[in-house]
């Protein structure tokens, strides 16, 4: 299966927020980390489908009383998860390697 790009960015920074990764948490850092704005909707079904392709899986948090008592969905990379992201990784540095530097190079005009 293949990864969208907002599909990797989601599963990354799910990874990288490790047990605090729920749908606000991974809004804002995705914000935070790109510098553009999404939609707690448009995180939410990109999870969805991550978790329906395997990549990654949810439990339910106990309530808190910040939530009004509503519990919050946690989601964690799976392996196969895991295995996808290192795959994109490994395209994307086979890709950036084969760009002559002197493409790369930043020019002053």
């Amino acid at each position: 299966m293949t990864l969208g790009e907002f599909e990797e960015i989601v599963l990354l920074v799910t990874a990288s927020l490790e047990n605090e990764a729920y749908g606000v948490t991974i809004t804002q850092e995705i914000e935070q980390q790109t510098g553009r704005s999404v939609g707690f909707n448009t995180v939410h079904t990109t999870l969805q489908r991550l978790e329906e392709k395997g990549f990654i899986s949810s439990k339910m948090g106990g309530a808190t009383a910040e939530r009004g008592g509503r519990r919050k969905r946690y989601f964690t990379i799976t392996p196969l998860g895991t295995r996808a992201v290192r795959d994109v990784k490994e395209i994307r540095e086979k890709l950036w390697e084969a760009v002559p530097s002197k493409v790369l190079r930043w020019s002053k005009s």
